[in-house]
């Protein structure tokens, strides 16, 4: 129960759902995307990723000096975030908006392809 409590502990925060919401729709993003896609600071973007790393939603990778992340997690819980998560960024104009803020911005990866 506590497993299940935590994760709806970890969707109950505005910048944590915008950074799920990221997550879902590509497969791999960077932190300096993220923190640049949100308008937030690193130190904030930190502390919201560990809480959802924590939480057991997504995983990091580092490259060099960056993190990457990564939706992971149970079956059903990720199955059910990827739907929730779909059917909120139809109703949620912030959520639009960061997936094309993100299509703008030139990934951190972009000079090194």
């Amino acid at each position: 129960m506590e497993a299940s409590a935590q994760f709806f502990k970890a969707l109950s925060e505005p910048v944590r759902l915008r950074l799920l919401n990221i997550l879902n729709q590509h497969d791999e993003v960077c932190v300096c995307d993220l923190v640049d896609c949100l308008g937030i600071s690193q130190s904030l973007a930190s502390r919201h990723l560990a809480y959802l790393r924590n939480s057991g939603l997504v995983q990091a990778r580092r490259e060099g000096v960056w993190m990457h992340y990564r939706l992971q997690g149970d079956a059903w819980q990720i199955s059910w975030l990827k739907e929730m998560l779909d059917q909120l960024a139809k109703r949620e104009q912030q959520l639009v908006t960061d997936l094309q803020t993100l299509t703008e911005l030139a990934c951190c990866n972009a000079a090194e392809n």
